[in-house]
């Protein structure tokens, strides 16, 4: 069975991410690696610990991880699995696999990462809302950690502007850190993901929330930076954000306040410095239309054939697709949004986020303030 296979892999002690991401290229699956490391592989090449628990896992911690993947919602989204995050899987250091509660595919979405202090200051939660709420608008989902401060309020304003976000989380799936934000995971829960590289019941460990940092920005196609301090966790986001050649964005304050002084900092390492939501949105216009593309293809998997051959014009295959005609006939010409829209043509959130983002990038369709979209008039 595949998914206790990696069950057995992904907690199994002496084996890393690394190792692990090895081990499926070579065999092509989990279950074919995990024979592979009981079978076929010298006991010296393996720790004792490793060894023992591969022989005879803990039935009962296996048999109750299988539980909680067999509840509505909940995802184990390993290395081999096609829905496995595209940007995820370019980086250095790339998780072996990931647990999801929520919606799975919001991981191939346009991303923007949006990090901060936990101890924001009041301009820093307002400035924070504002960005978020206007990038969710815009079509980018807006991915976080979940901690207290910036984090905090990034996911709650996107979910407020009726949008979805994702939050990568240094525990396991199952729990919640901080506490004071279960009822945020669960407006989360269900209108975007959790997600997280450890398995359920995992603890929060002082070692887990850099490691998550690597994931909030591999995911995103850029990183904001609102408020952070010299010696913020929030600079390690940036970095490793840096290192996987995604784009840095930081907004300045004040030179008496010393939670502006790590963006002061990361805009004279060549961070973005910036000042208004639209400078990121036109910076990641590009991108999230390579990324819509990938996205459609995954959804909607079709050849070149199917709508007369290839149009090497910029809209030319979308006036033709007939997921778009679909899409804009169902909109009509008065603001929508996009429960109704779920409801007119099927189709999920995240590929209607994704399609509606081509539109308005393309100058076919203007998002709200309220969330809403409308078309605009041709010519």
């Amino acid at each position: 069975m595949a998914k206790e296979a990696w069950l057995i892999l992904l907690r199994a002690p002496g084996i890393g991410p690394a190792a692990l991401r090895g081990l499926i290229a070579q065999h092509g699956s989990a279950e074919r690696a995990l024979l592979h490391l009981r079978g076929g592989r010298p006991a010296n090449d393996l720790g004792e610990d490793t060894r023992r628990w591969l022989d005879a896992p803990d039935a009962a911690r296996i048999e109750a991880d299988l539980d909680w993947l067999g509840q509505p919602q909940h995802h184990l989204l390993g290395w081999e699995d096609p829905d496995f995050p595209s940007l995820l899987r370019e980086i250095p250091g790339a998780p072996a696999a990931l647990f999801v509660v929520g919606d799975a595919s919001l991981l191939w979405m346009p991303q923007v990462a949006m990090v901060g202090s936990r101890s924001a200051s009041a301009n820093g939660i307002a400035t924070t809302r504002r960005f978020s709420r206007a990038l969710a608008q815009a079509g980018f989902t807006v991915t976080s950690g979940m901690a207290d401060g910036i984090d905090g309020a990034a996911h709650e304003a996107a979910l407020d502007a009726g949008c979805p976000t994702v939050a990568v989380l240094g525990t396991g799936p199952d729990l919640v850190y901080p506490r004071k934000h279960q009822a945020l995971a669960a407006r989360i829960a269900e209108r975007g993901a959790l997600v997280s590289e450890f398995p359920p019941g995992t603890p929060g460990k002082a070692e887990h929330f850099p490691r998550r940092n690597r994931i909030i920005s591999g995911l995103a196609l850029g990183t904001l930076v609102v408020e952070a301090g010299l010696k913020s966790g929030s600079l390690i986001t940036a970095r490793y954000a840096s290192e996987q050649g995604r784009e840095v964005f930081a907004i300045p304050g004040s030179i008496n306040n010393p939670l502006a002084r790590g963006c002061h900092q990361l805009i004279r390492d060549g961070a973005r410095l910036t000042e208004t939501a639209e400078e990121i949105i036109g910076e990641l216009s590009t991108q999230a239309i390579a990324l819509a593309d990938r996205l459609r293809a995954v959804l909607h998997p079709r050849n070149e054939h199917d709508f007369g051959g290839k149009d090497d014009s910029s809209d030319g295959a979308r006036v033709r697709d007939p997921d778009y005609i679909r899409l804009l006939a169902a909109m009509g010409h008065d603001e929508i949004g996009l429960d109704v829209l779920g409801e007119r043509t099927g189709f999920g959130i995240a590929a209607l986020s994704s399609m509606l983002l081509v539109l308005e990038l393309d100058g076919e369709v203007c998002s709200t303030r309220a969330g809403t979209y409308t078309r605009l008039a041709a010519g």
